[in-house]
């Protein structure tokens, strides 16, 4: 997602209520389990649980939530092992969508992915039919708060940032992947970071204007993010900003 279309999911999990605040809980806490199982419970010496644990603090997990969990992933040997598959596909008038889940049954949440495409106009396609479209960067986001954008600008690129991108409501950097943690690090000493985290980033965005594939595009949206298994959820929808 974009800086606008990013900022708006931002927004909407600002002001979920207490059932979707749980869900996103849970999503984040599988991310942590697989983080933990794949490189120990040290964050200092396990890079993806450093980040898991710092987009948990970024939607205000509490930490003894997170604390339980890499203790409960450290030492339960028969907990659920989850599988990182992605998905691919196409949402009405063509817009491009990667799906990004965690899984204890791939059968079902391939056959769930499915259904949410092809119950909103669109189709699941091969692994590859989209992803050309996308480049991987780490993103993170800042509330333009009467930020000195020259002054974050200088910030950001000496601490290893691609880019800066501003609007009036926020500050979004980018980075190459394995530089996100360093210089989400570096910058979060100054500002307070509102995201941060490896995305999909689209090279070109698509409109759309009929408002029943709008309709649709959003309804499909909302069955993928409501998906337990689905962890992120991708686009080149230019989404209408929202009010």
């Amino acid at each position: 997602m974009s800086g606008h279309s990013k900022w708006s999911t931002i927004k909407r999990k600002k002001g979920a209520n207490d059932a979707q605040r749980a869900k996103i809980f849970t999503k984040i806490a599988r991310e942590i389990i697989v983080a933990v199982k794949s490189g120990g419970p040290d964050p200092d010496n396990n890079s993806s649980l450093k980040d898991a644990i710092a987009k948990a603090r970024s939607n205000n997990m509490p930490n003894d939530n997170i604390n339980r969990t890499i203790k409960k992933a450290a030492g339960d040997t028969e907990s659920d092992n989850y599988e990182s598959i992605t998905y691919e596909g196409y949402g009405p008038a063509g817009v491009a969508v990667i799906v990004d889940a965690l899984t204890d049954n791939r059968n079902r949440t391939a056959a769930d992915v499915r259904h949410a495409f092809d119950k909103n106009g669109g189709n699941m396609g091969q692994t590859g039919c989209v992803s050309f479209m996308f480049d991987r960067k780490g993103v993170i986001i800042i509330e333009n708060d009467n930020i000195d954008e020259e002054e974050i600008t200088m910030d950001a690129l000496e601490a290893g940032a691609d880019d800066v991108d501003a609007d009036d409501e926020v500050i979004e950097i980018t980075t190459e992947p394995a530089d996100m943690g360093a210089v989400r690090d570096a910058l979060a000493e100054k500002y307070t970071i509102s995201s941060a985290e490896v995305s999909m980033v689209p090279q070109t965005m698509t409109q759309l204007t009929d408002e029943a594939q709008i309709a649709s595009m959003t309804r499909l949206l909302d069955m993928l993010e409501d998906n337990d298994d689905v962890q992120n959820v991708y686009h080149n929808w230019d989404m209408p900003d929202e009010e």
